[in-house]
């Protein structure tokens, strides 16, 4: 069932349960997702700095990047043009830094074989742009595992028609030796940036599961490397079919896997974040996860137009649905 536990602004906590699998939201806190266990094993990426209260103009690396995050209406930050004038969209956009509110908690009953799930609702208004994007969470067990179903509605609430995109941010921590699987017909991926330029310049196409390096030599771009490899690499496979609606990652030793389900029609594409201790670029702790990101765009900035590009009128929302499948080994 969905439990509150409200502590203080920044603490604020929900917590959904179902058997062995709890998530942890902080509405507080750009309705981050800061915590997914299972059987007592935390799946995302842990803080890198102490939670505390964000501005609007903060570098992402400035605060705890952790956790699962909701980039809108950019990934980069970019100056756009509206019918209102240019408009500057703050990196990793506005909803990681705004308090979001809480739609209604609650738990539902289900079928035999199927357990008590937690379910919730919360809203988050962007401030560089009038949009308003409402999540709605239910976790139950389901199989071998649970199920994290996200249903998505994104609202113009201004006056004037205005652009938009959206990537989900979940940093899934990973290990040297983990796997992440893509269904086999994804053969090339673009190449939105790789530290040290390992892998080449923005904009090329690499291959998939194996890219050539810049300098010489290939790379398995699908296994985990330690952390001392330094890697971090962004890379966007799509726009995709209707039999490309999954990605997974594999954690052997932590004996999970992690399966996102996604609608090609709705969002048809796919980021990936891979990252072996190559970022934040500052001194101190480093990320060591990979985040799987169904997309509305295959570039990071809302500024770069294509014909990905979205825009809403005003009043208009668009609808769009995801499954996390959390799967013991």
């Amino acid at each position: 069932m969905a439990e509150a536990n409200k502590t203080g602004a920044v603490e604020e906590k929900i917590l959904l349960r179902a058997g062995s699998c709890s998530v942890t939201i902080l509405p507080n806190l750009g309705g981050k997702i800061a915590s997914i266990v299972v059987n007592g094993h935390e799946l995302l990426q842990a803080p890198l700095a102490a939670y505390a209260p964000r501005t609007q103009t903060m570098a992402f690396d400035a605060g705890d990047a952790s956790g699962w995050d909701e980039c809108l209406p950019s990934v980069a930050g970019c100056t756009v043009e509206t019918a209102d004038g240019p408009v500057a969209v703050p990196d990793h956009g506005d909803l990681w830094r705004v308090a979001w509110t809480e739609e209604g908690t609650g738990h539902q009953e289900h079928g035999t074989g199927v357990a008590r799930g937690g379910s919730v609702t919360l809203r988050g208004e962007c401030f560089s742009l009038p949009l308003m994007l409402e999540r709605t969470l239910l976790l139950t067990e389901k199989g071998n595992g649970w199920r994290l179903n996200l249903d998505y509605t994104v609202t113009n609430t201004g006056s004037s028609t205005v652009p938009w995109s959206w990537a989900v941010h979940p940093l899934f921590a990973t290990e040297e030796g983990d796997k992440i699987v893509l269904p086999d017909t994804i053969q090339e991926l673009r190449l939105e940036g790789s530290g040290g330029g390992r892998l080449g310049q923005a904009g090329k196409q690499v291959g998939w599961p194996i890219a050539k390096l810049a300098t010489s030599g290939k790379t398995d771009l699908s296994l985990i490397e330690s952390p001392k490899s330094g890697i971090g690499d962004k890379l966007f496979a799509g726009p995709l079919s209707a039999k490309e609606n999954w990605c997974a990652l594999e954690r052997p030793k932590a004996g999970i896997r992690i399966k996102f389900g996604f609608d090609p029609a709705a969002t048809p594409y796919l980021g990936l974040w891979i990252c072996s201790g190559g970022w934040p670029e500052r001194k101190g702790p480093k990320q060591m996860c990979v985040a799987m990101e169904p997309a509305t765009a295959p570039v990071d900035s809302l500024a770069i137009t294509g014909p990905w590009s979205r825009k809403l009128d005003p009043g208009q929302s668009d609808f769009w649905t995801m499954t996390v499948d959390l799967q013991t080994l």
